[in-house]
């Protein structure tokens, strides 16, 4: 039988759990069934006394108290916030190149497209100039340098919302841990040909704006980095 060294007086070295664990307690526990609630009327007749009283009065099971509490019962608030995007930095313009701060691709130059509605920014590298593929990046994490991509007429798609860059919801295991452990190996699913396609249409007029300008392609394949001495709130972007 496990028991409990005192490691000081009053304190033991397991806790009550873990001695309740050792000593098998729960093997010898025997279940016994709730019994079921009988049900009770919500009315009952009682007997009246007096001739012209009708001798019967029908009248509620349960007494209602006889005083209100004394104090109001708590209503939560209502909120009545709605979501609102984000403004747009007055510095950050369809075609603004921009410097990400964090993430997979941090220290990579992108061309800045669109603000999404969740104020998400929708930017490319594009993918077939530094590997930056379309993604979505919050407005916090990047510099707006002063460099600008001439667009043109070149109009993003309204397909790029924030619902075309969600995940599908998977069940099963969630971990790849979990997933190893219980199939072989973690399953890794081919890049859709759908969106493989849409990269590419964006890029061929990105790519085609970017040749206008000399030196533009490799400022963009080029990856941003801070040299001693360089600080970023002194530097002009």
């Amino acid at each position: 039988m496990a028991r409990s060294k005192e490691l000081v007086p009053g304190i033991g070295r397991l806790s009550r759990s873990q001695v309740y664990a050792r000593r098998g307690l729960f093997k010898g526990q025997k279940k016994s069934e709730k019994a079921a609630a009988a049900e009770v009327p919500a009315t009952k007749e009682v007997q009246v006394g007096g001739e012209k009283n009708g001798n019967k009065r029908v009248v509620p099971t349960a007494k209602a108290p006889r005083f209100y509490p004394a104090e109001d019962v708590h209503q939560p608030k209502k909120s009545r916030k709605a979501p609102k995007p984000a403004k747009l930095r007055s510095s950050i313009t369809p075609g603004s190149v921009l410097i990400l701060l964090a993430g997979r691709f941090r220290g990579k130059r992108v061309v800045f497209l669109k603000q999404l509605e969740s104020g998400l920014l929708l930017v490319t590298g594009p993918f077939k100039v530094n590997g930056v593929p379309l993604r979505r990046v919050n407005q916090a994490y990047v510099i707006a340098t002063s460099t600008k991509v001439d667009l043109g007429d070149f109009k993003v798609d309204e397909k790029f919302n924030d619902a075309y860059f969600a995940k599908p919801a998977t069940k099963g295991p969630r971990s790849a841990e979990a997933e190893f452990f219980s199939e072989g190996k973690p399953k890794k699913e081919a890049f859709p040909e759908s969106k493989s396609a849409d990269q590419k249409a964006v890029d061929a007029a990105i790519v085609a704006a970017i040749k206008k300008t000399d030196a533009l392609a490799k400022y963009l394949k080029a990856s941003f980095g801070l040299s001693k001495g360089q600080f970023p709130h002194q530097l002009a972007f």
